[in-house]
């Protein structure tokens, strides 16, 4: 499902996913760079899941609506600023370290600087990734970066 970002979007997002049972809600950030490359982040091998390459992402907090969780998770993990929140691509549902069943809401972002600018807090490691290097991250979020390129965003 790809669709513009809006109120009523992010209404029926957050509806469906208390319906389905998820006590968790992260959201994810598929960010190009102008060469169409998509940015990745490498998990610590000590950290739940480490070892993964994964799109920016992280916990919304209480309060806080998924728009608002995706500019803070992205600065914090990354030092970008998101300057636009395009599309939704799609999520996928997981159980995090604590076993919550949890779901990642995904859209693309557009950030004021690029490859240069990034600065790592949580991970060890950041890659500019091309479509062969993609295929680094996991199959669920193999899946969005195929919404994403298939949509063209």
């Amino acid at each position: 499902m790809n669709a513009p970002v809006d109120a009523a979007l992010m209404g029926d997002l957050l509806h469906t996913a208390d319906a389905d049972g998820i006590t968790k809600h992260v959201v994810g950030a598929v960010i190009p760079n102008t060469d169409g490359k998509v940015l990745l982040l490498h998990r610590t091998a000590d950290d739940y899941l480490g070892g993964l390459w994964e799109l920016p992402s992280g916990g919304v907090d209480e309060g806080e609506t998924l728009t608002q969780a995706l500019h803070r998770e992205v600065a914090e993990e990354t030092g970008l600023t998101v300057t636009e929140i395009g599309t939704y691509l799609g999520h996928f549902d997981y159980r995090s370290k604590s076993g919550k069943k949890t779901r990642q809401f995904n859209f693309t972002a557009t950030t004021t600087h690029e490859s240069d600018a990034v600065k790592l807090t949580e991970h060890d490691a950041h890659l500019w990734a091309d479509h062969t290097e993609q295929e680094q991250v996991s199959s669920a979020v193999q899946t969005i970066l195929a919404t994403w390129r298939q949509e063209g965003a």
